[in-house]
């Protein structure tokens, strides 16, 4: 009988962004605005895409993957919940990711935020339990970055 084989992972990501702490912070607590930069892609189609962001409270959305993508017309979906928030400095969540309703893994994201020498100074570790047939740990931190990369761009909206 073959065990069933969890990856455990953990990577950590560390970004500076030339605006306040507390605009960094407004871009993970105002739905609006983190569906721009987390949720919209090129390569995929949101479904549904909801936060209640308060201690307790849970995110919950689920892309459909276009065309010319490793997984055409599959549905991803993540349900999560914050598990901490301290205003302007830290968010706390847990969630699982399932493909084609399949769960493929279980997180734990901290996001800390602290005033930088040039705006604010971001680090993301990321705590990941991979289970068979999922994206893996250098594909989520390769995700991660890219999503960081958003958070950059959207802090440069006017």
């Amino acid at each position: 009988m073959n065990e069933p084989t969890v990856i455990h992972s953990t990577f950590v990501i560390e970004r500076t962004y030339p605006a306040p702490p507390d605009r960094v912070f407004a871009a993970f607590a105002e739905p609006g605005t983190k569906r721009r930069w987390f949720g919209e892609s090129e390569h995929h189609d949101i479904e549904i895409f909801e936060m209640d962001f308060r201690v307790g409270g849970s995110e919950r959305a689920s892309y459909r993957f276009r065309e010319g993508t490793p997984f055409p017309g599959a549905m991803l979906e993540n349900v999560g919940a914050y598990l901490d928030i301290v205003p302007g400095r830290r968010v706390v969540s847990a969630s699982t990711m399932a493909l084609g309703g399949r769960r493929i893994s279980a997180s734990l994201v901290t996001i800390e935020i602290a005033p930088g020498d040039n705006g604010t100074s971001l680090i993301c570790t990321h705590q990941g339990a991979f289970f068979e047939g999922s994206d893996g740990p250098e594909m989520r931190e390769a995700g991660w970055r890219k999503l960081l990369d958003s958070l950059g761009a959207e802090l440069t909206r006017a």
